[in-house]
This record gives C-alpha cells, sequence and structure tokens, in this order.
C-alpha cells in the first residue's frame, strides 16, 4: 500500500507540538533538517528492535508527497561498538541505562516549515492516528518547569581529563594511535520532563539536528548518516575554536580533520561500490558559540549492501572514535573514567520513504535516576596539551548548557599534582572485570549462621536489576540457610542467565602482609561486585607480599581489590566517597565515617588505615603502609 499524507490544521510552533508529546507512549522529536522537514513527531511504537542493527526496510518505490511516513526511530548507544567490534570492557556506569532503544512507528507527524501533516506507511494507520493528532495540536500544552544541575565534573573531574590527555599523548608518540577522542562527563541532578528541557533549548538554539527521545535530549550539529535510494554520505566534524580565523589558520585542527575524513572514506569503503567515494573540501560553519570544520564524504552503496551493512561498517562514528578507529576505542576505554552511553553514539531514523539519517550524539544529555549528564571532549593528537583540550571540551559544552539555562562549572586549571608515572597502571595486568561473567556476592558464615544475608541479597537484586533484568529467585534465602556450615565464607554467583551457583570453603587465614600498593584504574571497578575477578588476582600477583589499592586517575584513592578503605586522623575516621567507583561494601555502612577525598598523601600521614570487607577486618601502619612503583 502506498504511504498517507493527510493535512493538519494547527498553528502550533515546533516547540509547543514538542510539549504536545506529555503523557504519551515512547514520544520522539526529531527538529533541524531531518529528511527535508522542519520536524518529525511520533509515539507508541508498535514492536522494538530487538538487535538495533537489523532495521532493515523494503523501501517505498514511490512516495508521493510523503517526506517519512514512519520506520524505526530511536537512539543508538556507542555500547553498540562491542558487538562490531572485540572492545575491552567499558568503564563504570554511574547509572544503568540500555545500550539502545529503536521503535518501529508505522505514522508520524511532520512540519515541513509552513504546515503540519500526518504521514503514515498505510491507510489504516492514518486513520488510527488522525483524530488523537487533531485534537493534541488543535491548541498549546503549558510547559512544565524543570531543574537541571548545577554541573560538575564526574568521577576524577579535570584533573582526570588532564591525565588522560598527558597519557594519550604519550601513547601517540609511541605509535598506538594517531588520534583519540577523549571525553568529560558533565552531571547534575534533574527533575522534570525531557520534554520540557528539549522545548526550552528549541526556544535557544535550532541545531541541525536536534533529538528527544525518553532520557535522551541532543543538541547536535553533526550528520553521522544520510542515505537517499543508494547514495550515502557522512559529514564529520574534527576541528572546533571559538574563533572562525583561529580555526581556519589551525595546522593542528586541518591534520586531525583530514585524518577523521579519510577514516571515514575507508569506513564506506566497506559498503560502497568501488571507485564511487568522494570527499568535498573542509569548509567552516557555526554552532552554539563555536566554529567548527566540517566535510562531506559521499558514495553509492554496493546493491548487496544493506542498511545494517552500513550500520556495522560505519558504527560508531569516527568523528568521535579516532584512528586507527578499533585502537583508538580501546584507548577509549582505558583512559576514560565513565561508560559512554548514548553519547557519541548515533540518533535518528531508518525509514522506507526517507531512506536513513543519523545524527552524531554529541551535544546530548542523557537523563536517568534523577541524574543529567552531557559528555564533552575532542581529539588528540601528537601536539595536544592537556589544558588547551579541557578548554575545548568546556567551550563545547557552554552551548548546550545555556540552551538550558545552566553553565559549565568551574574547575581548576592547573596540572594534578599526582604524577600517574609514579604509579603502575592495573590495566597493565588485565582488563576491567567481564560483566557478562556476572555478579559475586561473599557472606561470612559463623557458627553455621550465614552474616547480613538480607543486606547481601538487597545490594546482588539492585545490581541483578540494573545489569541484566533480573529478580533474585525467592528461594535463594533459603538455599543459603542451608549451605552455611561451621565457619567460613560462602560464594554466591549470579549469571546472566539468572543461574545461581553457591560455594562454601574455610575462612582461611587473614593476610600476612601490612603493605598496599597503588594502582592506577580510571574510574576504578565501578559500585557492582563482579563476578569476574581476573584483574584483581593479576594485581595480587604482580604484588605478592601488599594488597593492592586502587587509585583514579587524578590520584583519589577509591578502594582495595577486595575491601573499603578507611582512615583516622584526629579520631575521625574518613573513607572515600561512595559515587559510583567503589563498591559500597556491606560493612561500611556499619562505620561511622566521613566522606571525604583520599589522596596518597593523605594516606601517608593518617593516625591508623584500616580496610574492611564482608569477611573481616585489616590494620595496616600508615607510617609503612605505601610503597609505589617509580
Amino acid at each position: 500500500m502506498p504511504p498517507v499524507r493527510v493535512p493538519l490544521e494547527s498553528a502550533l510552533s515546533v516547540e509547543q507540538a514538542v510539549l504536545s508529546l506529555r503523557g504519551l507512549e515512547r514520544p520522539f522529536a526529531l527538529v533541524g533538517e531531518w529528511a527535508g522537514a522542519s520536524a518529525i513527531l511520533g509515539f507508541g511504537p508498535s514492536r522494538v528492535a530487538a538487535d538495533p542493527f537489523g532495521v532493515d526496510v523494503a523501501p517505498v518505490v514511490d512516495g508521493g508527497d510523503v517526506l517519512v511516513g514512519g520506520g524505526w526511530f530511536g537512539t543508538w548507544g556507542y555500547r553498540l561498538g562491542e558487538r562490531v567490534e572485540r572492545l575491552p570492557p567499558a568503564p563504570p556506569a554511574p547509572v544503568e541505562v540500555p545500550e539502545a532503544a529503536v521503535g518501529w512507528y508505522d505514522s508520524v507527524v511532520v512540519f515541513d516549515g509552513a504546515s503540519w501533516w500526518l504521514e503514515a506507511l498505510s491507510e489504516e494507520a492514518a486513520k488510527r492516528m488522525l483524530g488523537g493528532w487533531r485534537e493534541r495540536l488543535a491548541s498549546p500544552t503549558s510547559s512544565s518547569p524543570f531543574s537541571a544541575g548545577p554541573f560538575s565534573a564526574a568521577g576524577a573531574g579535570a584533573a582526570g581529563h588532564l591525565a588522560a590527555v598527558e597519557e594519550c599523548v604519550t601513547r601517540i608518540g609511541e605509535g598506538e594511535v594517531f588520534q583519540a577522542n577523549l571525553a568529560i562527563r558533565l552531571e547534575g541532578a534533574f527533575a522534570g520532563s525531557e520534554l520540557d528541557l528539549f522545548a526550552a533549548a528549541l526556544g535557544r538554539v535550532r541545531p541541525r539536528f536536534a533529538a528527544c527521545f525518553p532520557g535522551v535530549v541532543s543538541l547536535s550539529p553533526e550528520r553521522f548518516l544520510r542515505r537517499v535510494g543508494r547514495h550515502v554520505s557522512t559529514e564529520p566534524i574534527k576541528g572546533t575554536s571559538p574563533d572562525r580565523e583561529t580555526l581556519s589558520a589551525s595546522a593542528k585542527d586541518a591534520a586531525e580533520h583530514v585524518m577523521i575524513v579519510d577514516l571515514m572514506r575507508n569506513d564506506l569503503g566497506r559498503v560502497c561500490a568501488y571507485g564511487t567515494i568522494a570527499a568535498e573540501s573542509a569548509r567552516i560553519e557555526p554552532y552554539a558559540g563555536v566554529w567548527h570544520m566540517v566535510s562531506t564524504v559521499g558514495g553509492e552503496l554496493r546493491e548487496d549492501a544493506s542498511d545494517a551493512d552500513l550500520l556495522r561498517a560505519t558504527f560508531p562514528p569516527g568523528s568521535v572514535t579516532g584512528a586507527p578507529k578499533v585502537q583508538a576505542m580501546k584507548v577509549i576505554s582505558e583512559l576514560e573514567g565513565t561508560r559512554r552511553e548514548a553519547y557519541t553514539g548515533a540518533i535518528g531514523y531508518v525509514s522506507p520513504v526517507a531512506g536513513l539519517e543519523l545524527n552524531v550524539a554529541i551535544r546530548t544529555f542523557e537523563i536517568a535516576g534523577g541524574r543529567i549528564w552531557l559528555g564533552a571532549g575532542g581529539g588528540i593528537v601528537a601536539d595536544s596539551t592537556p589544558a588547551s583540550e579541557l578548554d575545548e571540551a568546556l567551550e563545547k559544552a557552554a552551548g548546550p548548557l545555556a540552551a538550558i539555562g545552566a553553565r559549565a562549572p568551574d574547575v581548576s586549571w592547573g596540572h594534578p599534582t599526582f604524577r600517574k608515572a609514579k604509579v603502575a597502571s592495573a590495566l597493565d595486568f588485565g582488563v576491567r572485570p567481564d560483566p557478562s561473567a556476572g555478579l559475586l556476592e561473599t557472606l561470612l558464615v559463623r557458627d553455621g549462621e550465614a552474616q547480613r544475608v538480607d543486606e547481601h541479597l538487597a545490594r546482588l537484586a539492585a545490581s541483578a536489576g540494573e545489569l541484566y533484568g533480573l529478580e533474585l529467585p525467592a528461594d535463594l534465602g533459603t538455599r543459603i540457610a542451608a549451605a552455611a556450615a561451621g565457619t567460613g565464607r560462602l560464594r554466591l554467583q549470579l549469571g546472566m542467565d539468572g543461574a545461581v551457583a553457591i560455594d562454601l570453603a574455610p575462612l582461611g587465614a587473614p593476610p600476612e602482609h601490612r603493605v598496599l600498593t597503588p594502582f592506577v584504574l580510571p574510574g576504578g571497578l565501578g559500585r557492582h561486585k563482579w563476578a569476574d575477578r581476573s584483574l584483581a588476582n593479576a594485581l595480587a600477583a604482580a604484588a605478592p607480599r601488599a594488597t593492592p589499592l586502587l587509585i583514579d586517575s587524578d590520584g583519589a584513592v577509591l578502594e582495595a581489590t577486595w575491601a573499603n578503605l578507611f582512615l583516622v586522623e584526629d579520631g575521625v575516621t574518613v573513607t572515600p566517597a561512595a559515587d559510583g567507583r567503589i563498591l559500597p561494601g556491606i560493612h561500611r555502612a556499619q562505620i561511622a565515617a566521613r566522606e571525604e577525598p583520599i589522596t596518597l598523601e593523605r594516606l601517608q600521614h593518617a593516625d591508623e588505615v584500616f580496610l574492611t570487607s564482608a569477611l573481616r577486618r585489616a590494620d595496616y601502619s600508615p607510617s609503612s603502609s605505601l610503597y609505589s612503583r617509580a
């Protein structure tokens, strides 16, 4: 059946129409230059894509005046790159969100700059939706207040970003990569609706590829992919400055830009016909207070290549990864302290009428769990300097933050006093824990009774629900009680499939060593207790007469590989904050302690240092508790 286009009588602005989506199931809005329209709105998908890359559609031969009609609309998060390439486990996530959310919408509403239209892929869909849309677009919906911020740098913050850039430049000099894109995460509290936030931002800026989906508000200026018929194009942005003339004269930005254009030519070459790929000369374009260097690269898709093939060949966008692409993604996973979600993935549609169009999910806010966050960064090359890269990241963040009535946080501009070169990197000995190996809880069994069972199961249940969408077996407490015998340690392992394994072993003697060996691990191990202990075991083997101590890239002490850390100063007990970088230990919650940043120097001069786990407490002498590898 041919697609259908029906006029809608409405005088609403785009911002007012966006607000009319409030209360609907899985609403979305695309605003800017999408499919030649000023705005595309929709709600109520009939199904959700099981495979975010499996979104091929049979093209409509003659769509008439219909611009879009419908199709797959959604967000493709950066983490989907793990389905395309073999990558090490990502840094911890402060908030767990789905890696993608793509739904099938058989009708949409389109604003062509002058009039509103209902477009549908069938007459039936048009009849089903027409009445509701006419009612919604008849009169404006009032806006509701929202609050976002204040924003601050997450995790190791500005100091961590400076250290990451410095390390990346070193790796470039050693030939590991030519360029890698590193980001800093700015986050704050949020209350309200993303629709109100999006409408407010549109009242201040008009990005080329703005988008709003549940939990995501993107104010992106960059097109990732556009396919019309068999012609495919991409428009990588690489090179940013608040001054046009400075950007035009920058040899660094020009070299960085050429590198990414070549990368995108290579990605398109995987699915385009030989000899059809061409790149236009770079141009300078403005966006939200900064200037960007942009090129268009295009080619003709091979007859045997599908949209799924196109996505897999090019995802994630090269302009936000680096070159060589796969190695740059490995560097990102090692040096960044927080996991990327929608940020630097893609947002848009695959339509039987309009083809395919995706933005690069930069200048993108993400909202979940009462938090809002924004990633910002840039490409690191051989002559990058940490301070200038931090400046560039915050300049990029300033525009989107201003659009929602917020501002970039004040940060420390100096180089961190902590020198990572004096401390071994944990990732020199292995990779972060693999979440696919499941979760672990270790319980103390004393005289045949497992201790603090309810607290352990509550923590396990929270992690299982967030990570895998699992509920714990109803009889798990009974099974633990049946397995408990004598005095020992009981290990409870939960797999991704919900399978549970319980193992009871002797408690063993307490560790004889009283030395802490620091290892740098950007972002730490996170707030979940992983079953994969390979990194912890490798660090223990690397320091056989010591306890491995994890510190972030800014020098902040986090925890030991098996225990939470405390120090005592003038009778006051202090411990690192449970801010998503450490495991909130069961015994930790029983100790009255102030949460404050702790450095190695502070640890060295404490009156007392001790570690706690569910099994035991271990005391250390501060005067001799630390050594590092010079």
